[in-house]
Parts: C-alpha cells; structure tokens; sequence
C-alpha cells in the first residue's frame, strides 16, 4: 500500500496542528508521500501566511518598507519550529526571500513560498526528504499546465525514494522561474503526486472531522 497525503493550511497553522499531521504520517507506514499548504489561521482574526506573503511583496514591488512584515511571516514560522522542539532555521532562507523581494523577482515567487517554507520545516520534522515542486511541476510558456513532463520529471524524481514532501501550490518554467496554481492549488499537486508514484490512495486532510449539512455560519449547531 502506497498513500500521498495532502494536508490543508489551517491542519499546519501551528506547532499544535503540526504535531497532529505527524501522528496521521507515522501512524501508517504506507503514508510516504506528504503534500503541505501553507499555515493557515490560527483562529478567526488571524492571517493566512499566504495573503500576508502577496502583501508583502506588494510592498517591496512599490518600493515601500516590507521589512516588519516579513519579519512577521517569519515569527510565525520560528513559533511553529520552537514549537515542535526540533533544532531548524530558516534564517538563510528569509535572507534569500529578502534579495528576490528586492530584486522584485515576482508576485508567484512571493506566494509561493509560504508551502516552500512550510515543506521544509514538513521535511525535518518528519524525517523525510525535501523535493522542491520547481523542480518536478512543469508550466508551459504560455501559463499552462505541463501534465505529462510534470508526471515524467516527478515520477524519475520520486521513484528512488522511500519518502518524501513535496510542497503544494507551485511548480516552475522550464527557465526556473516559478509559477503558482489558483488559489487551492495544493489539492492539484496532491493529485499530481499521486499520479506520478502510483499511490494506492491519495488522502486529503482537513482539519475537522466530517463536514456539516449546512453553513454554520448561517445554520446554528448544524449537524455533521
């Protein structure tokens, strides 16, 4: 049995959520294949490091002082790794996040690197090899899709490893620069994955059990 398990932004918005996606991981040794958003949020005021991520760049691409956002957005990364106790920085990678923001490398660089960031801290926690998806999902020049050179670059890609965790969201141009799906795209690099292993299920995690028969937010105490 082969699974890729996919998780959402709010199932990795903390050290607490972080803590509960490993125990579903490990619980199964045939969940070798991890597929993480972003952090979500943490509760209902809170910010989506994604948004946070396209503000940011807005900043720095009309030349005002992005400086304390970042430094936010990395807050919360530091908060989720001092959290799981393991011994990780990422301080060199914010030092690159800051020469692209700069150098104004592009507004799908900027959101994508919130699955990048959150990938590696998936990787070290778990023990399990980090890909980058601007090295296995292929965009064509005009925006579309590369289905099957993406499946042939990730198949050769995966098919030496016992595990690994892909971030969900982007993938690249042939020229490296990095390209983004729709918003909810890391459900389509789940798909992606399982294809390309021939995983047995491909499992989709939230962060509630079930779903409820109608809106809460208009429904009071709806059944699940």
């Amino acid at each position: 049995m082969k699974k890729v398990v996919k998780f959402g932004g709010s199932s990795l918005a903390s050290a607490a959520q972080f803590e509960k996606a490993g125990s579903i991981v490990k619980s199964e040794e045939s969940r070798r294949f991890v597929v993480p958003s972003a952090p979500g949020r943490r509760n209902p005021d809170d910010t989506k490091v994604t948004d946070m991520l396209y503000k940011c760049y807005s900043l720095a691409e009309n030349n005002k002082a992005y400086d304390k956002l970042l430094t936010a957005i990395k807050d919360r990364y530091d908060e989720i790794i001092e959290g799981l106790g393991i011994n990780y920085s990422l301080d060199s990678e914010f030092q690159k996040i800051d020469v692209n923001f700069r150098n104004k490398i592009g507004v799908d660089y900027a959101a994508s690197r919130g699955e990048y960031l959150n990938g590696l801290v998936m990787s070290e926690y778990l023990g399990f090899q980090f890909v980058d998806a601007a090295d296995v999902i292929r965009f064509n020049d005009d925006g579309t899709f590369d289905s099957e050179k993406t499946n042939e670059l990730m198949r050769e890609k995966l098919a030496s490893m016992d595990s690994a965790v892909v971030p969900g969201f982007y993938g690249a141009y042939e020229d490296g620069r990095v390209k983004t799906f729709s918003r909810g795209g890391s459900d389509v690099t789940g798909s992606i994955v399982a294809r390309a292993v021939k995983a047995d299920v491909y499992e989709n995690w939230t962060d509630v059990s079930g779903f409820m028969i109608a809106d809460p937010r208009i429904i009071d105490s709806p059944k699940k």
